[in-house]
C-alpha cells in the first residue's frame, strides 16, 4: 500500500515547487529571499545560492521599487496579490514582463511570516502582442493611404476622359502600375514574407508603366527602397504623373518627359524634368498636393519645383536611409 500522510505530500508539493517552469520563491516580510527552484534560475539567472539570502530588490529595476512596499504591505495585512503584471530584471540586466502572484506565508499561530512568490515569463507573450499592434496599425495605415490614392486617381481619370469607356481604361491602367509597385516588395504567392527591399529604378518603371509610349525616358539607378518607403514613394509619383496627364509633358505628343537620379554621399536625388512645357499664368498647387506632403515628411524627403527655358524641372531630395526602410 502507497502512504498518503503529511511526509509524502510534502515530498510531492516539493517536486512540484522545483519542477516547476514557472519561477518560484518565498521571502521574508523585509524582502529577504529563503527559497528559489530551478524555475527561477531559468528566469533571472541566479543560482538558489546566489540568491538565498540577499533582498528581493536585486531582481526589480529602481523604478519599479516602489511596487515592494505596496506588496509587503498587502502581505501584512494577510491580503494576496494575483495576477499583477510588472516588470523584473534578470542577472544580465534584461528586463523581463512577468505576471505575479504573491501569498502570505502564515506561522502555527497565524501570524504572517514571509511571502511565497510565482513569477511566470510574459516577455514573448507582450512582444508578440506588440508586434500585432503594429501590424495591425500598419494595415490601417495602409489601407488608408490606398483609399486616398483610389480617390486621386478616380478623380484624375474622370477630369480627363472623354467617355465612359477612355474613364475605365485610364482608371484601370493607373490602379494596376499601383499593384504592380506593391507587388516588387511581395514574395510568391501564398506567402506573407516580404522581400527587404526593391529599387527606385523599379519603383519608377512600375509606377509610370501606363505612359512608356508617351515620350517617356527613365534613367534611374538601383537605389534601393524598402517596403515602409514604397507606397509613399509612389503616392508621390503618381501625383507627378497626374499632374503631367493633365497639364504637363504627358498631356500631348509635342513634349517629353525624362525622370534621372543622381546619387552622393549619403542621399540621392530624382530629377523630373518636362520637356516643352510652359509655366500656366495661375500656377496654383493642384490636386493631391497635401497627400504629397505628408509623404515626402515621411520619407524625410524635399522637392522643388523650377520653371527653365525649355522646360519644369522637380528634383525630389531623398536620404538613403529613410528611403530604404
Amino acid at each position: 500500500m502507497v502512504s498518503s500522510g503529511p511526509a509524502d505530500a510534502g515530498a510531492w508539493l516539493a517536486a512540484v515547487v522545483e519542477n516547476s517552469f514557472d519561477a518560484i520563491l518565498s521571502k521574508t516580510l523585509d524582502g529577504i529571499i529563503t527559497s528559489w527552484n530551478a524555475g527561477a534560475t531559468r528566469l533571472f539567472g541566479y543560482t538558489a545560492e546566489e540568491a538565498i539570502g540577499r533582498p528581493i530588490t536585486m531582481l526589480i529595476p529602481e523604478d519599479r521599487l516602489h511596487e515592494e512596499e505596496e506588496i509587503l504591505a498587502k502581505l501584512r495585512a494577510g491580503e494576496r496579490v494575483s495576477h499583477f503584471e510588472t516588470i523584473r530584471r534578470g542577472r544580465n540586466g534584461r528586463e523581463l514582463f512577468v505576471e505575479l502572484a504573491i501569498s502570505p506565508v502564515l506561522d502555527p499561530e497565524g501570524k504572517v511570516v514571509g511571502a511565497s512568490k510565482i513569477a511566470r515569463d510574459v516577455t514573448e507573450r507582450r512582444e508578440l502582442a506588440a508586434r500585432q499592434r503594429l501590424i495591425l496599425q500598419e494595415m490601417n495605415h495602409r489601407i488608408k493611404n490606398l483609399f486616398s490614392i483610389v480617390q486621386g486617381l478616380i478623380g484624375v481619370s474622370r477630369r480627363a476622359a472623354r467617355n465612359a469607356d477612355d474613364f475605365a481604361a485610364d482608371l484601370r491602367d493607373r490602379l494596376l502600375a499601383l499593384d504592380a509597385a506593391h507587388g516588387l516588395i511581395l514574395q510568391d504567392a501564398g506567402t506573407f514574407e516580404q522581400k527587404r527591399s526593391t529599387t527606385l529604378r523599379h519603383v519608377v518603371e512600375a509606377v509610370l508603366a501606363p505612359y512608356a509610349a508617351a515620350g517617356l525616358r527613365i534613367e534611374v539607378g538601383e537605389s534601393p527602397v524598402g517596403p515602409h518607403a514604397l507606397m509613399s514613394l509612389a503616392l508621390i509619383l503618381h501625383e507627378l504623373a497626374t499632374n503631367a496627364v493633365k497639364y504637363g509633358a504627358l498631356s500631348s505628343r509635342e513634349t517629353s518627359m525624362t525622370v534621372t537620379s543622381v546619387e552622393s554621399g549619403q542621399g540621392i536625388d530624382l530629377v523630373w524634368f518636362e520637356h516643352g512645357v510652359v509655366q500656366p499664368g495661375d500656377d496654383t498647387e493642384g490636386f493631391g498636393t497635401a497627400l504629397q506632403r505628408a509623404a515626402l515628411r515621411s520619407l524625410e524627403a524635399s522637392l522643388e519645383r523650377s520653371w527653365r527655358p525649355d522646360g519644369l524641372e522637380i528634383r525630389m531630395s531623398f536620404p538613403l536611409d529613410a528611403l530604404a526602410r
